[in-house]
């Protein structure tokens, strides 16, 4: 008899399994290094606020009346430049003893329903770069690669950035330090402005 399958909107009672799912997708995408993981209290805010967004969704799926699958949705632009609308697909994650009965595909039904409703012409799956299963499953519905999505903390960045430009700061310093020692070798004061490509010229130059 085949696994009964249920596809619905998340609902604030299902925030302990939605934690649970997080928490299994995390371990394998990696998440835990760079987000925080949720507490009830913040699944529950996230569900009430989704409920009222009219451009994202968060879904459950259920296998036989257990939480077993989550995808949440988004409608946004696909790209600066035109008018139609993409519908992404994000944190899809179906745990292990439910896969291979048919939720994966029924998450990505109803995302697919939702594009066609809100007029989206184009579906958009972010999925984990080390999940080959996943890709494998996405690839069969006719989804193919078409950008690599890097993920890392904001501070993390601009520290790299920093450090990217800390080769030019050293050697601006190390130049001004060189300045200062040959005014002071000239018993100049650091603050003065001379030229010291070429010597000065004597009192008597051009009498």
């Amino acid at each position: 008899m085949a696994a009964a399958i249920e596809v619905r909107d998340a609902r604030p009672d299902d925030a302990a399994g939605l934690m649970t799912l997080w928490g299994e997708m995390s371990i394998g995408a990696g998440h835990q290094r760079v987000l925080a993981a949720p507490t009830p209290e913040s699944v529950r805010a996230s569900i009430e606020r989704l409920g009222n967004d009219p451009a994202g969704r968060l879904l459950v799926g259920e296998l036989d009346g257990h939480l077993s699958g989550m995808v949440y949705l988004r409608r946004t632009p696909i790209s600066p430049w035109h008018a139609e609308d993409t519908m992404t697909v994000e944190y899809l994650h179906v745990t292990d003893r439910a896969r291979r009965h048919g939720l994966g595909k029924a998450l990505i039904a109803e995302a697919a329903a939702w594009a066609e409703h809100e007029n989206c012409p184009y579906l958009g799956v972010v999925a984990p770069a080390v999940a080959r299963e996943a890709n494998r499953f996405l690839a069969r519905l006719g989804l193919s690669q078409a950008a690599v999505l890097r993920f890392a903390a904001t501070h993390t960045v601009r520290r790299r950035l920093a450090a990217e430009h800390a080769p030019n700061l050293l050697a601006m310093l190390s130049s001004r330090r060189s300045v200062i020692a040959r005014r002071a070798q000239l018993g100049r004061h650091p603050g003065e402005t001379a030229d010291l490509s070429s010597p000065a010229e004597p009192e008597s130059a051009g009498r």
